[in-house]
């Protein structure tokens, strides 16, 4: 299931990612402090490739991002990464070291594939919203206005209407 809900995410974004140019991709939005949709979204894949290219090593390290500014120039290479994702993200849970250095301190945390997937589940729907502001305030496309509500929120919101 986390690799659907996962999958589906990627999807939404690549969706999004279709309809806009590149100067929309990488328009700085003052509402979100000048970032652009194309940072936000290099930003979610990074983790993504992070945790994959570092899956075999069994240390992820978020870290050591390329910040690589044609994914966040180019939609088409932004494409191209998502690809790449959907591909490989179906890995078998095994366990893993989440390493982080924060203020000068290393820490190592003991975690595994399926937490460390949820948790970039997680943050790429939080990224999503912060798209959907600078879309939205932009007027460029179509947005879905299910685009960057977690899922809990949906099932809720469904919920409740009945």
């Amino acid at each position: 299931m986390i690799y659907q809900s996962a999958k589906q995410s990627l999807q939404e974004l690549a969706q999004v990612v279709q309809k806009l140019s590149a100067q929309d991709f990488s328009n700085p939005c003052p509402a979100l402090s000048g970032a652009t949709i194309g940072e936000h979204t290099r930003h979610v894949l990074e983790m993504f490739q992070c945790l994959l290219t570092q899956y075999d090593s069994g240390t992820i390290n978020y870290d050591q991002r390329k910040r690589d500014t044609t994914l966040q120039t180019q939609p088409n290479v932004a494409l191209h990464i998502i690809d790449f994702i959907l591909e490989d993200i179906e890995k078998p849970n095994k366990p893993l070291i989440l390493e982080s250095t924060t203020d000068d301190f290393q820490t190592n945390i003991s975690t595994n594939y399926h937490r460390e997937l949820m948790y970039n589940l997680d943050h790429c729907v939080h990224h999503q919203a912060l798209i959907k502001v600078a879309i939205t305030l932009s007027n460029t496309i179509e947005i879905d206005p299910d685009f960057g509500v977690a899922r809990s929120t949906l099932a809720y919101r469904k919920q409740c209407a009945q």
